[in-house]
């Protein structure tokens, strides 16, 4: 049974979609690496008005603790 195995080659998973892909890099196409860009900028813009948001709940906390 161990003589009808199939070996897989060498290859790497594409980390936007998945895809296995034989080469060098993190992606198997461009349309991935510019696709990868736009969704780290997207959780990063997310990330930044959590943070203001968090900042204003805690300024107006202080504030109406204060009196």
């Amino acid at each position: 049974m161990a003589e009808f195995t199939e070996k897989i080659p060498q290859h790497r998973h594409c980390e936007v979609c998945g895809k296995a892909f034989i080469g060098e890099g993190k992606f198997c196409s461009d349309y991935c690496k510019d696709t990868a860009g736009d969704d780290v900028k997207k959780k990063l813009r997310k990330y930044l008005i959590l943070e203001i948001v968090l900042v204003g709940v805690v300024v107006v906390a202080l504030w109406f603790g204060w009196k």
